[in-house]
């Protein structure tokens, strides 16, 4: 029995599907200048993803036959019982009346489904015959993977059917929907209309035709179904999604619902039968553009994925490929994956839409866990506390280093980082704040290292207090810094509780000026403090003195009282307030107190 002759198929498929470029076929000039370009290099299995010059372009595995080989499974196969089926040659010619035995029990009289996808043409699957024949009997065929389809053909041993149709699954045969319908009476069979022309509003919807039903021949009768045939978009098929999505399939599935009977062609209920000799169905592996050639894995057949792609249908970019999204490969462009641009400082970044919109659709891609002491969104500056050296490239594993900022003599271990330059305190200087400024010298507290050099003039009067000296001091204050056990009636003697966020600290004559950010106020004061940010005030010779212990950058919880404080229109911190290293486990303790002190308890106490 003559097979399909592939050879004369494939090129009409390729023409169907629009792979030659738009414009035509290519002049025997070009295919030669093409051809001798690519001799004068070694070739690879992955060249057709690669031109000459080694840049990614449109490539797509070639076609073959998926269910060769593959197994079939049929709801009615003869032979279970042995049984006699009959058929004839010619209609109403009964010297053409051949008859056979089909018994399973015997693989010289057996008919299984897998005779249908074997290499040999010759032999036949037949279902039971008899009164089981008029019910609907089906074929189903696993393909293992999702293919594109772009032919199905079965050549039969009986009849053609004179209804059957073609469904397809996406998803391993969990759910089906209609590829073909064939009948001589569709709006009967099928309650489909006879559809002579497709429309692009129906290219993804499976129609009914009266075509390829005829009862002769009466054996060696062929269907061939081609999913894109009549489709308007089938020459862009790949600038069609829904054409794409169409053509998928994971499962096939033929369905033969009532077949040619009659006295006038020979053929009797009680010896009909269904008989297919052969099945094929054209198709590639759906690896979206990305790939030349499936390969034989673990789970099957995989596509061998270049563009730097990766997944079993080149649907995803490969790791630390994630510069721009993944996209199908048109025969325009490839659409590669590309990869982020991290410095060489990281392997690892994610993917951000909102930055590829705002960059024009050119780069979205984020470095993850920078390395070498860098930062960013491509690793291209230093880390706080690192500065850049640029005597040595930002791809340099040595771009980056220390600040080496003075711990005393500096707010904070971050620098600039082109410069190097430290934030140093008042009175401090130097490119690390490690030296006291011209006019400044030394002192013994770390909150001010420097102070000014007091000018001596003779006078009758006394001589300012030195408050950096260590008597003065503990004449001063008491500093104490101790842990505090805070109760109900320690807390309702303060006029006002609050925690606080410190950021920066200038100089304001004998005072120093904190800005502080008030996070939560847990008693308030009669001057009322507000939440936010606002000036906290606190003598220069309570921090010159260390009265009091504080530092920019960190929280503290506050305590105090207006009637001691030299300025009770400020909020004032000095030597007769408590400021502690604020600690998360006092935050449920104090709003408890809060909540007592409206019930009135602090009036009690």
């Amino acid at each position: 029995m003559p097979r399909v002759l592939w050879g004369l198929i494939i090129p009409f498929f390729i023409s169907l599907l629009g792979l030659v470029p738009e414009g035509g076929q290519q002049q025997p000039q070009q295919q030669e200048e093409q051809s001798n370009r690519a001799s004068s290099r070694p070739r690879t299995p992955d060249d057709t993803c690669y031109d000459v010059k080694q840049r990614p372009k449109y490539c797509i595995p070639d076609f073959i036959n998926v269910a060769q080989g593959r197994e079939v499974t049929a709801t009615s196969t003869c032979g279970r019982a042995p049984q006699k089926l009959c058929y004839f040659l010619q209609p109403v010619n009964h010297t053409s009346r051949r008859c056979l035995l089909c018994d399973q029990s015997s693989p010289e009289t057996s008919y299984p489904p897998a005779y249908i996808t074997d290499p040999d043409a010759k032999t036949c699957w037949r279902s039971e015959g008899g009164v089981q024949s008029q019910q609907s009997v089906n074929l189903t065929l696993p393909l293992g993977r999702r293919f594109e389809l772009v032919y199905l053909s079965v050549r039969f041993c009986s009849p053609r059917p004179e209804s059957m149709a073609i469904f397809k699954s996406m998803d391993n045969g969990k759910t089906w929907v209609p590829f073909q319908y064939y009948s001589t009476h569709c709006r009967r069979v099928y309650g489909q209309a006879t559809v002579n022309a497709i429309t692009k509003t129906m290219q993804h919807e499976a129609t009914c035709t009266d075509y390829q039903t005829g009862v002769k021949p009466l054996t060696g009768g062929l269907v061939a179904f081609m999913p894109l045939d009549g489709r308007p978009s089938a020459r862009r098929f790949e600038y069609s999604p829904v054409l794409q999505d169409w053509v998928t399939a994971t499962d096939i599935r033929i369905v033969f619902s009532r077949m040619h009977t009659g006295k006038k062609l020979g053929i009797r209920r009680k010896t009909a039968f269904y008989g297919a000799s052969e099945l094929q169905v054209g198709g590639r592996c759906k690896c979206n553009g990305h790939a030349s050639r499936c390969i034989d894995g673990p789970d099957g057949l995989t596509c061998n994925c270049q563009h730097h792609t990766a997944g079993p249908e080149c649907d995803t970019c490969k790791p630390f490929y994630y510069d721009r999204p993944w996209q199908r490969a048109t025969p325009i462009n490839a659409n590669e994956c590309v990869a982020c641009e991290c410095n060489l400082h990281s392997h690892r970044c994610r993917f951000n839409m909102e930055l590829y919109k705002i960059s024009g659709r050119k780069s979205g891609g984020v470095c993850s866990n920078c390395r070498h002491n860098t930062a960013g969104r491509h690793c291209h500056y230093c880390k706080q506390g690192f500065k850049r050296d640029l005597a040595k490239p930002i791809t340099s594993r040595k771009a980056c280093k220390p600040c080496q900022c003075h711990p005393i003599g500096a707010f904070t271990g971050m620098c600039n980082q082109t410069t190097g330059q430290c934030q140093c305190k008042s009175g401090v200087t130097g490119l690390t704040c490690n030296r006291c400024a011209q006019g400044y010298q030394q002192s013994r507290s770390p909150h001010i290292p420097c102070v000014r050099i007091q000018e001596v003039m003779p006078t009758t009067a006394a001589a300012p207090l030195e408050w950096n000296t260590g008597t003065e001091c503990q004449a001063y204050c008491k500093p104490s810094h101790s842990r505090v056990h805070m109760n109900l009636r320690k807390y309702c003697k303060k006029d006002y509780v609050l925690r606080a966020q410190l950021l920066a600290m200038e100089k304001s004559g004998e005072w120093w000026q904190f800005t502080a950010t008030v996070l939560t106020v847990y008693r308030q004061r009669r001057v009322p403090i507000r939440r936010g940010d606002q000036p906290l005030w606190v003598p220069e010779q309570d921090l010159a003195c260390d009265c009091l212990r504080v530092q920019v950058g960190r929280a503290y919880l506050i305590i105090g009282n207006d009637e001691e404080s030299p300025d009770p229109a400020r909020l004032v911190l000095d030597k007769n307030s408590l400021a502690l290293p604020w600690r998360d486990v006092w935050a449920y303790k104090l709003r408890r107190f809060q909540q007592q002190s409206r019930r009135g308890k602090c009036k009690v106490t």
